[in-house]
């Protein structure tokens, strides 16, 4: 009797092939829906994109955010945050802002603006801050917890594009005990680096630096040129008050010292 080995061999070689390429897809299914849920339950996405309709679908790590947002400014910390989950190859953001955009240096704008840069901060009380804009001028009422908080909350706001001075009226309040406190609540590296990078573009101080951020395990390395000590030192600084950074490791170089050694 003559085996056909050929036609065996071939036969074999094929359904090696087959095999892996269905264990390939079902690493790819997995890896996408990893992708979806730890989006999901992000920091950001549970925070402050709670009451967005944000569909995001992710396929061979390429993933789609479609869907609208209430705020402007949500559309780049979402973009951001999936970025940064790992297995993402890459982000198609087509998300809409449906809400009428305040025309730019215009008080509303400037408004938007404040409010985005006390967003992410944690030793200021954003929630309960609120913000009113004349001509410029930033006016703060609601709660702050301690005096500290109440002038860094002055400090942020001056450091935002198109304000000309803070009149802060918050008030202090002693803080609730326990109250809406999630002590020693872990966030997600993918959240805090989009915080970061968010919370250094709405300060005016910081907006046109091309700083890169990345997050492990809370700590926060940044790295690009700073113009000298204090832009870098401010850098540190808005990094450290963002939710979740355990610390900061400044990597950041001196665009003086770099030309001198040219």
């Amino acid at each position: 009797m003559k085996i056909n080995y050929s036609g065996f061999v071939v036969m074999v070689a094929v359904t090696a092939l087959f095999t892996g390429v269905l264990a390939c897809a079902a690493f790819a299914s997995e890896t996408d829906s990893r992708i979806e849920a730890s989006a999901k339950n992000s920091y950001v996405y549970k925070t402050y994109l709670q009451k967005d309709s944000i569909t995001t679908q992710s396929k061979d790590g390429v993933v789609t955010l479609s869907g609208s947002v209430l705020e402007e400014s949500h559309k780049f910390v979402a973009q951001e945050t999936v970025a940064n989950l790992p297995g993402v190859v890459k982000v198609e953001n087509q998300l809409v802002y449906k809400g009428e955009q305040p025309p730019e240096n215009s008080d509303g704008w400037v408004g938007v603006k404040v409010k985005t840069a006390l967003l992410f901060h944690r030793n200021v009380n954003a929630f309960k801050t609120e913000v009113g804009v004349k001509e410029g001028v930033v006016t703060l009422k609601g709660e702050a917890l301690s005096q500290a908080q109440k002038d860094l909350a002055g400090e942020y706001a001056k450091d935002v594009e198109g304000v000309k001075d803070v009149k802060n009226e918050m008030t202090l309040v002693k803080p609730e005990e326990n109250k809406g406190q999630t002590l020693g609540e872990k966030i997600d590296d993918a959240s805090i680096t989009a915080q970061v990078k968010m919370g250094l573009l709405s300060h005016h101080s910081t907006s046109a630096i091309n700083t890169k951020v990345s997050t492990s395990e809370g700590v926060v390395t940044v790295s690009g040129v700073a113009k000298n000590d204090a832009e870098k030192a401010l850098v540190s600084k808005l990094a450290n008050d963002v939710n979740g950074v355990t610390s900061v490791v400044n990597n950041m170089t001196i665009a003086a010292l770099v030309v001198s050694k040219k």
